[in-house]
């Protein structure tokens, strides 16, 4: 009886979401003014209406007939979770991939929400979306260039590769020349973009709403929201070229120690549009290819110093920030021929490409979110408290958001050793923050609710570093800590200057920066302390 009961309801589901989505793509096929489009809009505008239907209804089936009767927190509940959350994975994985577009965005999207979402989902699109983003033919691509530029790319490039080096969600990267000499990256939107983003958004929002119906304590609503406000700031490559250089301008003005260190491709301004946009051809290693790094004698720890270096400042200072900082985002090259370090190495410049998904963040978020890393840091509980309550998380959820922020459990956060946030990613280090995902998986939802968006970019932002600076040092990182405390406190400091101009509060002030100054050369020390183990121990090894 309750299996019928349940196939009832899949069915229910199957066809309100059917006729719903329906009407969604008959509202934006009425909106086109062009024949063709409409015509290439009805054909396969149902086509992915009906998968998105038959998924969200097979996924939802699926979740409540094989849980029922299960008793909660039960070992076969875990495991038949477990094999449900990986069943239902696959098949949102499948729906991507035959959709395409906005729904491999949002793959790539929930494959870097790490603990955020059911790890099984996390591994699946983590595996599969950022490598095997769907090719637009040549054809469509000379389509775009007509239509843009009005003529096609052997015409107004005096040499054009028809085959992309890169392709992403939202469009693919080819490389060209132009007839005065110069090398370019031309990126091409893919065809179906536009035309579909709006009907697609409606679909995705209807079926997260639907769900949610279902399970309430699945509530990815604001990820919706954010792919709604997002997307068409992404789709418009005029706007992603005015951020790379308002993002090197504030670098320059505002961090002008670390200027000569971030660079971003220069525009060609005259050769691009909303749907196409040529940039000057960036000859570096990936980010996560340590080979290459070192072949071109730079050693990975400079990396990801200047990793952690550049977005703190982003984070902190600019309070303009890259959202999207995945490893096919970030190069690496020397800074020039004649720069060395001190020990005979070249200095890395970091090269950041994409620049369609920035978040502004306003002084007084950025200076709770600056607080918090600082009182993170240095394991003071009272400010972190403070400010994640300032920041959204309520008086309830304080210790959750620190734990999501640092991936470390409460008691770890609040620490008082220098390595207390290093996690070592070892099985050990990997099954507790699991446990401690799928324990609080209720309250992490309502915490994702309350936390403005502009911090929900800013825990993605953190995930894609994370992922990063593990891929440079194969291993934890104290360094790292050390760079978002120095410039964490810097920027609380500076801030604090701003607001209180009267000289009496500015003891009270330089007292704070002594004692900043003392925490930081304890975590100075006990890094000096560790590479002389680590070059003590290689000695040693040689010797013997």
């Amino acid at each position: 009886m309750a299996a019928r009961s349940l196939w009832r309801s899949r069915t229910g589901l199957l066809v309100a979401v059917t006729a719903a989505c329906s009407g969604a793509a008959a509202a934006s096929i009425a909106t086109s003014d062009d024949p063709a489009t409409t015509l290439k809009l009805c054909t396969a505008v149902p086509v992915r209406l009906f998968r998105d239907s038959v998924t969200a209804a097979s996924i939802a089936f699926d979740y409540q007939y094989s849980l029922l009767g299960l008793r909660e927190g039960s070992e076969e509940r875990l495991k038949m979770k477990h094999e449900v959350h990986l069943r239902s994975a696959y098949k949102l994985q499948e729906l991507c991939f035959k959709n395409g577009g906005i729904y491999i965005k949002l793959g790539q999207y929930l494959g870097q929400l790490e603990y955020l979402v059911p790890q099984e989902y996390v591994l699946v699109m983590r595996e599969s979306m950022l490598n095997k983003c769907p090719v637009s033919s040549y054809q469509q691509v000379c389509e775009v260039f007509k239509k843009e530029l009005g003529d096609e790319p052997d015409k107004i490039f005096s040499e054009f590769d028809p085959v992309p080096i890169a392709s992403a969600s939202l469009a693919q990267v080819h490389v060209a020349r132009t007839h005065d000499g110069q090398k370019v990256a031309v990126k091409v939107q893919h065809t179906h973009m536009t035309d579909t983003a709006m009907t697609d958004h409606s679909t995705v929002n209807l079926i997260v709403n639907t769900l949610h119906r279902i399970f309430p304590t699945f509530d990815y609503r604001w990820l919706v929201d954010e792919m709604r406000e997002s997307l068409p700031k992404e789709l418009d490559f005029l706007e992603e070229a005015k951020n790379g250089e308002k993002c090197i301008y504030n670098f320059r003005k505002l961090s002008p120690h670390i200027a000569e260190a971030v660079y971003a491709p220069k525009v060609h301004w005259n050769l691009s549009t909303s749907k196409l946009l040529t940039m000057e051809y960036i000859d570096g290693a990936q980010i996560n290819d340590i080979t290459s790094i070192k072949k071109l004698g730079i050693q990975p720890s400079e990396v990801s110093k200047l990793v952690s270096h550049a977005f703190a400042e982003m984070m902190f200072k600019h309070g303009f920030v890259h959202c999207d900082p995945h490893a096919a985002n970030l190069l690496v090259r020397p800074i020039s021929s004649r720069s060395f370090s001190l020990f005979g190495n070249r200095k890395p410049q970091l090269v950041l490409l994409d620049h369609g998904l920035y978040k502004e963040l306003d002084f007084t978020i950025r200076t709770s979110y600056a607080a918090l890393w600082k009182g993170l840091v240095f394991s003071d509980a009272k400010a972190i408290k403070e400010n994640s309550v300032k920041l959204g998380a309520g008086e309830d959820l304080y210790a959750l958001f620190a734990g999501i922020m640092t991936m470390r459990p409460w008691n770890r956060v609040i620490d008082p050793a220098v390595d207390h946030l290093v996690i070592q990613g070892n099985e050990s280090d990997r099954s507790e923050l699991q446990m401690y995902a799928s324990q609080y998986f209720p309250q992490i939802s309502e915490l994702l609710r309350r936390l403005p968006r502009v911090i929900l970019l800013m825990l993605k932002t953190n995930d894609c570093l994370r992922a990063v600076n593990h891929a440079l040092l194969q291993g934890p990182s104290l360094e790292t800590f050390f760079i978002i405390g120095k410039i964490s406190s810097d920027a609380v400091i500076e801030a604090k200057m701003m607001e209180r101009r009267s000289f009496l509060s500015l003891p009270s002030i330089w007292m704070e920066e002594a004692l900043v100054e003392a925490r930081l050369f304890g975590i100075k020390l006990m890094l000096w302390l560790l590479k002389l183990r680590k070059a003590l121990s290689l000695l040693t090894l040689n010797y013997l």
